[in-house]
């Protein structure tokens, strides 16, 4: 699960959010592993991953390579600068429940040099909300459905996923309400 989550960070087809939601489902269903232990190790992970970025952006930076510099990729990294300059806490909150976003977010906010000590505090805490409420969804299903983790996970992803798709359309829906917002999904 932990490395699915920190590889989340980078490549966004990677199930970590689904992982997540498995293992607070088994956790519920079988005793183990502990919910709490569920939750810090996706926590640590997703925070990780989350720096992982920041260094990557505050490193290379994000015209290196030729696939930065990609109409979408930069349209992308745009939304991202003006977004951090908007309201760094509120940012990093909401891309962590967003892929691109999220990615986006972390290597700007390396390239762009801010203040490392105050984005380790708020990654670390989006994270671990992140983690509390991924790995809830499925305790939360294991808890009300009978037949053990054979049931809960697998319902469990599908109401994960479907909580997912379900913010993705009110976003877009109150995005296309904005007309300064670009899309990055």
């Amino acid at each position: 699960m932990c490395l699915l989550v920190f590889g989340d960070a980078f490549l966004v087809v990677i199930p970590g959010e689904v992982a997540v939601t498995a293992m607070g489902a088994a956790s519920v269903s079988t005793g183990a592993p502990p919910l709490w232990a569920v939750i810090a190790c996706a926590a640590a992970a997703a925070a990780l991953g989350d720096i992982a970025c920041y260094l990557i952006g505050r490193f290379v930076g994000t015209e290196r390579w030729g696939w930065m510099r990609a109409p979408r990729v930069r349209r992308a990294l745009d939304w991202a600068r003006r977004r951090l300059d908007g309201g760094m806490a509120t940012v990093l909150f909401t891309a962590r429940f967003v892929p691109f976003a999220r990615l986006a977010i972390n290597l700007v906010a390396g390239a762009s040099r801010v203040h490392p000590p105050r984005y380790l505090a708020l990654v670390t805490v989006a994270a671990l909300g992140w983690a509390v409420y991924q790995a809830s969804v499925g305790a939360a299903v294991a808890a009300v459905l009978p037949g053990g983790p054979i049931v809960a996970v697998p319902v469990s992803v599908a109401v994960a996923i479907g909580l997912g798709l379900l913010i993705d359309l009110i976003t877009r829906r109150s995005r296309r309400d904005l007309p300064d917002e670009t899309p990055v999904a």
